[in-house]
């Protein structure tokens, strides 16, 4: 079976130059834009509401990205909207949330239901932003539940497309290595 799959009626579109592991599962409503990385055993599922992934946006090793589906508890459900130049590290999980662009996202994280993550934000390895929370832009945010730190200096504010274009590099790598965008 395909890493890339049809669910019911929503087939994942895929931009250009996108790189898809072969081990990775991207199903259903998922829309994923130009230059996205996606890096071994991720799972994107978007079977019960949308998933939408900016550009240049890299998703690494062990990462789940998953919705809020609409019920009697939340008529309408949240999508998962997630900005363009943005790095989710290893093993974090993003749950029905709206993430900025520019934003890193450390290892281990969990991005629950409802949250809004501003642009230019890094939220720390291991961070928990709990349900319905407001991240501003420009801040650090670390601990569980996550608490803002401290502004962002303007070398990490700079990191934030450094760390992007790097993926968008090896990702090239990756589709001229095996000569396809999903390999």
């Amino acid at each position: 079976m395909s890493s890339v799959r049809q669910f019911k009626q929503w087939s994942p579109v895929i931009g250009n130059r996108v790189f898809i592991d072969a081990s990775a599962v991207v199903l259903g409503n998922v829309t994923l834009s130009d230059d996205v990385s996606v890096w071994p055993q991720v799972s994107i599922r978007g079977d019960m509401h949308s998933i939408s992934i900016g550009s240049r946006t890299s998703v690494q090793d062990n990462s789940v990205l998953h919705i809020t589906h609409a019920g009697p508890f939340n008529a309408d459900g949240w999508p998962l909207v997630i900005g363009s130049d943005v790095t989710i590290g290893h093993s974090v999980t993003l749950h029905g949330c709206h993430i900025g662009s520019r934003v890193l996202i450390g290892m281990g994280a969990i991005v629950m239901d409802g949250a809004i993550v501003g642009d230019e934000v890094v939220i720390a390895a291991g961070a928990l932003v709990t349900p319905r929370k407001k991240l501003e832009s420009g801040f650090l945010y670390a601990g569980s539940p996550a608490k803002q730190i401290r502004p962002l200096s303007s070398n990490e504010l700079e990191f934030f497309t450094y760390s992007a274009n790097n993926y968008v590099r090896l990702k090239d790598e990756y589709i001229d290595h095996y000569g396809s965008g999903h390999a």
